[in-house]
């Protein structure tokens, strides 16, 4: 698939409790009269991973003003490409995620990004980004459309032996696969699941009050994620308003690497109906 790379622009959000959260827009030239796409990224993920910039330039193509960024807490700082802030890492919360998504989505909506006529946003996330896209789209208005690629269908993806050790340690930690370095999760993330797992986090009541399209997309040999994760997301959710796509032979990224090696069958596939969804609920909505 050959694209042209759109403009780009960067921009530095703060929160509402001051963190720092960085932007990379796409399309910036589509903002007065494109619908916002915001792609949301997932688990040890970052807006600069991989796939980020080519599905931001792709969508940008299709004349959409795309959103990519990091949650303030992702581990990522100034080095767009390296965990180099693991102390914020360990304190990040799913509840963290929700909130600042919804911040992004009022700054939109505010002229943050510039004179937009508040046209339709779709939010796309990966991954646990999929599951913070579905949480803060039932409870947010202003979100007209929904994407999810792979995304996961339970937040507490821990057995009570290791929430066991990790309420006597106070931390949990994980290896990076992809950088050997040992990244701490701390309680925090704990607690957050287990107070507020029933509620404000429980995906099944989010989905059954999300009254938005949606597309759940999801790779048939997904290993980090397995599709019945994504066949439960679509078990919760209004038939109506729900469509899955199962893509074959594709894995948790859908067979893309970091660093970006290029497109492949999959991915194309997937970026293509994805835009196709988009284009079609956000003009009808």
């Amino acid at each position: 698939m050959s694209i042209f790379v759109r403009m780009s622009k960067e921009f530095l959000f703060r929160t509402t409790d001051n963190e720092s959260i960085r932007i990379t827009s796409f399309g910036i030239e589509n903002i007065s009269e494109g619908n916002c796409i915001i792609f949301v990224h997932g688990f040890k993920g970052f807006k600069d991973w991989g796939f980020g910039p080519h599905l931001g330039n792709y969508l940008a193509a299709q004349g959409f003003f795309v959103i990519t960024f990091n949650f303030s807490h992702n581990g990522i700082g100034e080095e767009k490409n390296e965990f180099t802030e693991l102390h914020k890492f360990r304190t990040n919360t799913f509840s963290r995620e929700v909130r600042e998504l919804s911040e992004i989505i009022d700054a939109y909506n505010s002229g943050f990004f510039g004179n937009n006529q508040k046209n339709k946003i779709g939010l796309l996330g990966h991954s646990r980004g999929g599951a913070v896209s579905i949480l803060t789209a039932s409870k947010n208005s202003n979100v007209d459309a929904l994407v999810t690629w792979s995304a996961i269908a339970k937040l507490d993806r821990y057995s009570e032996r290791q929430k066991k050790d990790w309420k006597e340690k106070g931390v949990f930690e994980i290896e990076n696969a992809r950088t050997k370095q040992i990244m701490p999760l701390g309680i925090e993330l704990l607690k957050d699941i287990e107070e507020n797992g029933n509620d404000f986090l429980n995906l099944k009541i989010a989905l059954r009050d999300l009254d938005k399209p949606l597309l759940i997309v999801h790779g048939d040999q997904d290993l980090a994620v397995p599709l019945h994760e994504g066949e439960q997301l679509f078990e919760w959710s209004d038939k109506n308003l729900t469509e899955m796509f199962i893509v074959q032979s594709a894995g948790h990224t859908f067979n893309i690497k970091h660093p970006f090696e290029g497109s492949n069958e999959q991915f194309d596939l997937v970026l293509a109906k994805t835009n196709e969804f988009f284009k079609t609920k956000l003009n009808n909505s």
